[in-house]
């Protein structure tokens, strides 16, 4: 746990008035992804939390825990564009079941989302070298910046792994039902 508190959650924001966003710039951060407890990490591109719009990337890998939140005091919406990678979003009720999930991959009919303040949502990278540019209202408080309901393990929590392996046995039962049920309206014999 000391390793995790010692590694950065977010890379500074380039100092320059105009920040080129290059190739060399996010494969850093992927990069530094890799090597991150966490799996992911954050490179700013706003100046100061201050800030009334937050823009940043954020760079993922497979396993990374990313608490189911909402952004609703402040009501803060927020954008996500799949730049790289890949990344399943998942919307929830307010009592934490699953009410969408949606694939979202680059150069796909859906590569990102907007989402509502008062959504319960989560995403969760696919492949290694995720990366995701993310625009969310400012400014940024710690305390009140997501909302996380009472059925959502804590980030760093043993509970935490439990819950995102359930997460992704669910949504693979659910997938390979449906799966079986496009197969059986076709008049496919069922998989062995």
């Amino acid at each position: 746990m000391s390793e995790e508190k010692n590694y950065p959650t977010a890379l500074e924001a380039p100092r320059s008035d105009v920040t080129h966003l290059t190739l060399t710039l996010v494969g850093e951060l992927l990069a530094r992804s890799r090597q991150s407890p966490r799996k992911r990490l954050l490179q700013k591109l706003h100046k100061s939390v201050e800030a009334p719009a937050h823009r940043m990337f954020n760079a993922m890998q497979p396993g990374t825990y990313v608490m189911p939140h909402r952004h609703l005091d402040p009501p803060k919406d927020e954008t996500l564009l799949v730049m790289a990678g890949s990344m399943l979003f998942i919307r929830f009720t307010d009592d934490g079941e699953i009410a969408e999930q949606t694939l979202l991959q680059p150069g796909t009919e859906i590569f990102g989302v907007d989402v509502a303040p008062h959504i319960y949502h989560t995403y969760i990278p696919l492949k290694p070298d995720t990366l995701v540019f993310e625009c969310k209202t400012g400014p940024y408080a710690e305390e009140s910046d997501k909302d996380v309901p009472s059925w959502a393990p804590r980030e760093g929590t043993p509970e935490a792994e439990a819950y995102l392996l359930e997460l992704l046995r669910n949504l693979a039962a659910k997938a390979s039902a449906e799966a079986e049920a496009v197969r059986a309206e076709r008049g496919e014999e069922p998989d062995q």
